[in-house]
């Protein structure tokens, strides 16, 4: 009902009106439907709302009721709009801009991203200050420090102080790690601290370093000069740091007698401590301790794992030979290569193992009956003669471990350090060039499943892997391709001032204080065709024999004119005997007339005359 004050007012009957609805609960105001109601009842409350608007008190809980109601009619009720709707709309508005604010998606997400440039800003900043103090006190440190004398030189030879050294090699290897930064001129008082006491040059801390490292670790000045050119500073010492220290010992499984999973729980049983070697190997197995002889095992003598390093591994898998083919490994002994081959092959097939040194061949055998192997032929033979003794053309795949200096197994052999020089590696060089020359015309390019070659060496030396590499490509119609190993650096295809075949980059290269192994190279060729490049030059006494017919109407013989043209590296051959021509010569250009001595004479007399005629005054006795 409506409240007595309305009706007062008015002074008569009050207006036909609807009961009011009870008041809804807070959380059901949204969702509370008003009843339908007639046109009288709508205009009754109609005018009741405009003489509330007007200035009549009514008391709370009725105009809460009846603002419910207008608010259900917004869009039927004029007046709302135009005396409540312009106040409505403005706090709305202003509502609806700071909810958007707050709900927009987009706004918090530049917000954040703003305090994040902010705190790499400030980061940055506090980054930079930190790294310039660094700076500043490594250049105060490197304007400090001094190389030793030529006299302090000499003392430390007679009496080594070991910590002295390592303590000076460290600094020398700080400072020429952030070198570039130390010669960095950033301002003018830095320069003048600077301008008297500069600091040692490069030259001189690199060669104090050479000095250094070959006194404390042993090396010959030859071999550590070719490690300081090869890598950087902080990477040459952790190389020297991985050679003081012995590679893990690692047991290839052989297949054709045992599986892996099966040989690891009988050795883990006899107190073997060892895991998988790695992703990459289906085979192999690392020891880490042992409660017994792991070289006097039963399993051990029953054949059913070698010892081999994990290096050894990779020329074998590079090669990966195929069932019924022809192998030939050149340097076979002690056998851990071959009877991997052997093993790869399922005792399928032919595997050639040759060993130049006959003593070597009593342990070659040895390991070839302990494993299993059958399908295994040992030949005592220097490599250089195999093409000779086996055919040209004649295998599918050769497996070449070339003897080399062994710079890349220091750990196994420490002699290496003091032993080696510039000799040894340039007869290393001679023989390996021999040894992949003959490994090539070995191979048959028309192989259905092979045709390759796999050059490796466990050398770390740029003479012995790329040139030799490279030297194969020139020599012969062979491809690199790729190892099929997804791990270890690239080769070189630039050394100093070397520059080698753009394609070496295939090779691959293998470090002990990189992946866990001794310094290993490998390569893989692809012969394109059994035909070897021609030479340069032809001898013309065989050219002469093939290509001259006899004339025996003549009893005189014409000795021929041989002729050798060289264009696009082809050579060709014309020859011209007597009379008969077998191709046609060359049209000639007629060559230039110099004229003789009398004529030069006479005009230079010519030319006299004519000056003298000229000068009216002659310049002393011409007939003088």
């Amino acid at each position: 009902m409506v409240p007595n004050s309305l009706t007062k007012k008015r002074g008569g009957k009050p207006p036909q009106t609807r009961p009011l609805p009870p008041p809804p609960k807070k959380k059901q105001k949204k969702e509370f439907i008003p009843e339908p109601q007639s046109e009288s009842e709508e205009e009754g409350n109609i005018t009741e709302e405009e003489e509330e608007v007007e200035g009549e008190e009514t008391d709370g809980e009725s105009f809460s009721d009846m603002s419910s109601d207008v608010e259900d009619d917004e869009d039927d009720d004029p007046f709302h709009k135009d005396i409540l709707g312009e106040e409505d709309e403005d706090h709305k508005e202003e509502g609806s801009d700071s909810d958007s604010e707050k709900d927009d998606p987009e706004t918090k997400s530049g917000k954040l991203e703003v305090k994040k440039e902010k705190t790499k800003v400030e980061g940055g900043l506090e980054t930079k200050t930190d790294i310039q103090k660094e700076v500043d006190e490594l250049k105060r440190e490197f304007a400090e420090f001094q190389l030793p004398t030529k006299d302090e030189l000499e003392e430390e030879k007679l009496k080594p102080d070991l910590t002295n050294l390592q303590k000076r090699i460290k600094e020398i290897v700080r400072f020429l790690s952030k070198f570039k930064d130390l010669r960095q001129e950033e301002g003018q008082s830095w320069k003048k601290s600077l301008s008297k006491a500069e600091g040692p040059s490069r030259k001189d801390l690199v060669a104090q370093l050479q000095l250094d490292l070959c006194a404390y670790y042993g090396y010959n000045e030859f071999l550590m000069g070719v490690l300081v050119e090869m890598f950087p500073v902080t990477e040459l010492l952790e190389l020297i740091e991985a050679y003081e220290k012995p590679r893990p010992i690692c047991i290839r499984t052989n297949t054709l007698k045992a599986r892996r999973r099966d040989l690891a729980d009988v050795l883990l049983n006899r107190g073997v401590n060892l895991d998988p070697l790695s992703k990459w190997s289906k085979v192999g197995l690392v020891v880490y301790d042992s409660q017994v002889p792991i070289g006097a095992t039963p399993e051990y003598m029953a054949g059913y794992y070698m010892l081999q390093s994990a290096s050894s591994f990779l020329p074998c898998m590079a090669l990966a030979p195929q069932e019924n083919e022809k192998v030939v490994d050149m340097a076979a002994a002690p056998g851990g290569k071959t009877t991997y081959l052997a093993a790869l092959m399922k005792n399928s097939g032919i595997v050639y193992a040759n060993e130049m040194k006959e003593s070597r061949l009593k342990s070659l055998t040895a390991n070839l009956q302990r494993m299993g192997v059958t399908n295994t032929v040992a030949s005592n033979y220097d490599g250089k003669e195999l093409p000779r003794v086996l055919g040209m053309n004649t295998v599918d795949r050769v497996l070449l471990d070339a003897p080399c200096s062994g710079t890349g197994v220091i750990s196994k052999d420490e002699s290496v350090k003091a032993s080696k020089s510039l000799e040894d590696i340039q007869n290393c060089v001679f023989l390996q060039k021999q040894l992949i020359l003959a490994a090539i015309d070995m191979v048959d390019a028309n192989s259905e499943t092979g045709g390759f070659i796999v050059y490796s060496t466990c050398s770390i030396m740029v003479p012995e892997n790329e040139a030799i590499i490279d030297y194969a490509l020139k020599k012969r119609d062979v491809q690199l391709v790729s190892c099929g190993l997804d791990f270890g650096r690239p080769g070189f295809t630039r050394f100093r001032e070397h520059r080698f075949h753009h394609s070496l980059d295939k090779t691959r290269r293998f470090y002990p204080h990189v992946h866990n192994m001794d310094g290993f190279f490998v390569a893989k060729l692809k012969k394109m065709s059994n035909m070897k490049q021609p030479p340069k030059s032809l001898k013309p006494s065989e050219t002469v024999e093939q290509a001259v017919p006899v004339d025996s109407s003549n009893d005189e013989k014409i000795q021929p004119e041989v002729k050798s043209q060289h264009k696009k590296g082809k050579d060709t051959i014309q020859v011209n005997s007597g009379s008969t021509k077998t191709s046609k010569p060359k049209e000639r250009r007629p060559k230039r007339k110099f004229p003789s001595r009398e004529e030069l004479s006479q005009a230079r007399e010519e030319k006299r005359k004519a000056l003298r005629k000229k000068n009216s005054k002659p310049i002393g006795n011409v007939d003088e």
